[in-house]
């Protein structure tokens, strides 16, 4: 008989998080105990419909009136409470006379905060990229009724590539500048506010055997809150990259990890520590500094992990992939506090999870 070893999870803090998966579905799982806690999926919101696989998500976390965007597989982009899951509005993405969302769906997806500092407002900003690199940002009224339309107060469109495909897009923490990159598409920044292209990444030489590495870039994330200049991108070709915009084009740190695509990227609070998760279950933490591995978290994963947030306060981050677990991890030992069954089959790259507190009403990573 084979060796089997039981692995035993002490449980979380008092936790809350948000799934969203390829049956349209949002899902609220707690952990509620003060210490220990084994969470659960305390809420679902919507019913199962896989023509409204929810492709991107973003929040407003704010003390008063949060707010939750969520981008559905038929270009339809709709507003809820993140507290009890009410919609606000929905409005389309789709462009006249542009593609349909069946061949352009929508990718990454941005909610700003700072429009929103004035609780009186009843408008928020969204930002939305597509397949083909369209990108739109546009401030749309918040009406107290939930209508399948609204008028946007103010919009404009570009178009951030002129081939490829976008398959990653990240929005810096001062809402200022965005990144994008994708299959056939280098790593680019753009300046939200004047709407211009300010740098694009220059490919990594050839290598050994004279051969370029194929570009296709998976996930991004800026490696500080602060700092719009240095962020961290992952490639199908197992390759993590810091650029720096203030330095040069190519990578000024570049390595492997395992022999899988990196699928998830997310950072740390300390503005250099990197957590990355790629397409067979690894997870691990990265000093961007050096480019050092601090270490892979302990209880693999089997199946491709697609997303990873860290907890605002908590030493705390969790993971969620194609295994349809959800997994919380303790980040100073790397081991598994705990994990939650979803019970379906996701046969989907669409995966997402914002994570907030149960207690404190704006946590959110």
């Amino acid at each position: 008989m084979p060796r089997t070893s039981t692995l035993e999870c002490p449980g979380c803090p008092p936790i809350r998080a948000l799934t969203f998966d390829v049956l349209g579905l949002v899902k609220v799982t707690e952990a509620r105990s003060k210490e220990g806690g084994i969470p659960k999926v305390v809420d679902r919101w919507g019913e199962p419909d896989s023509s409204k696989c929810i492709l991107a998500a973003s929040i407003d976390d704010r003390k008063s009136g949060p707010l939750l965007a969520i981008a559905r597989k038929g270009g339809l982009i709709e507003i809820l409470n993140p507290l009890n899951g009410h919609p606000c509005l929905s409005i389309s993405n789709i462009i006249d006379n542009g593609p349909q969302p069946g061949d352009d769906a929508i990718v990454g997806l941005h909610l700003f905060k700072k429009q929103n500092l004035d609780l009186s407002s009843r408008s928020c900003t969204l930002l939305a990229c597509t397949t083909k690199g369209n990108a739109s940002m546009r401030s749309v009224e918040l009406t107290s009724s939930h209508a399948d339309s609204t008028s946007s107060v103010s919009s404009r469109t570009w178009n951030v590539c002129a081939s490829g495909n976008i398959l990653c897009s990240q929005v810096d923490g001062n809402e200022n500048y965005a990144l994008f990159g994708g299959k056939g598409v280098e790593v680019n920044v753009w300046d939200l506010e004047q709407g211009t292209k300010i740098w694009t990444a220059k490919s990594p030489p050839k290598n050994s055997l004279g051969l370029f590495t194929p570009t296709w870039f998976t996930s991004a994330t800026f490696l500080s809150k602060d700092d719009h200049r240095k962020f961290v991108a992952g490639t199908n070709s197992h390759q993590v990259r810091l650029y720096d915009i203030s330095a040069q084009r190519r990578p000024v740190i570049s390595f492997d990890f395992r022999e899988t695509p990196i699928k998830a990227v997310a950072e740390d609070q300390d503005g250099y520590t990197i957590y990355i998760g790629n397409g067979s279950g690894d997870l691990a933490s990265v000093d961007m500094r050096t480019g050092k591995l601090l270490g892979c978290f302990l209880g693999k994963c089997s199946g491709s992990i697609r997303s990873i947030a860290r907890h605002p306060e908590l030493p705390v981050i969790a993971s969620c992939g194609l295994d349809s677990y959800l997994r919380f991890w303790d980040i100073k030992t790397r081991k598994l506090l705990s994990a939650v069954c979803y019970q379906i089959i996701v046969m989907s790259n669409y995966l997402n999870l914002l994570f907030r507190s149960c207690y404190v009403v704006n946590f959110l990573c």
